[in-house]
């Protein structure tokens, strides 16, 4: 009954941006950069310290916390996760599709790099667009995914909230891939043997 009346609100919401005349599922965002990345190459930052480098970020809203015409918010890329720092003064109209924006939205940022008084490599944004609203909440943050049943049905899912997942998941990828590359060059031939049937 929960999920169905998160599910209203976040149809709402979609609505609300097409009102706004915006399109809440885009073609393309040309990122230039990795969460990680970043996060590596101003690890040597000192606090509050900021640069004028202008990058470009694409992820998955983690954790939203709106706080006025403030918001903090981290997003998760295929590499890992960066801090955003929003504020309405320096975003304009565009502080308006953060304040439609929910967890697991995936969204473009663009920006320069600071590092927050707590050592945090952050993204201060200057441009925001929304790349995917999410009609479908996540799982609750603090319980993640847990029902084994429930993660084997819904792997993507589970890839989102557990990251031990997806590692584990490219890992197994990597070495199917590398056991067919060697068998291919000793010039064994792959068969499938359909033992269901």
């Amino acid at each position: 009954m929960a999920e169905n009346h998160l599910v209203k609100e976040r149809l709402r919401k979609l609505e609300e941006l097409r009102k706004l005349d915006i399109n809440p599922y885009p073609y393309s965002f040309d990122k230039t950069h990795e969460a990680t990345e970043l996060k590596e190459k101003y690890s040597n930052l000192k606090e509050e310290e900021e640069t004028k480098d202008i990058v470009k970020v694409a992820g998955r809203i983690m954790q939203l916390r709106k706080m006025g015409k403030v918001a903090f918010a981290h997003i998760q890329d295929q590499s890992g996760r960066i801090q955003l720092y929003l504020r309405k003064d320096d975003m304009g109209d565009k502080f308006a599709i953060m304040k439609l924006s929910d967890i697991g939205d995936i969204i473009g940022v663009e920006g320069h790099i600071f590092k927050t008084r707590t050592g945090e490599v952050t993204i201060y944004v200057k441009d925001y667009q929304m790349l995917s609203k999410s009609i479908k909440p996540l799982p609750e943050k603090f319980h993640g995914l847990k029902d084994d049943d429930l993660r084997f049905r819904h792997r993507e899912v589970d890839m989102i909230m557990n990251p031990e997942v997806k590692e584990n998941l490219l890992k197994r990828s990597k070495i199917i891939k590398y056991i067919r590359e060697f068998l291919d060059e000793k010039e064994f031939i792959e068969m499938n043997t359909p033992i269901l049937q």
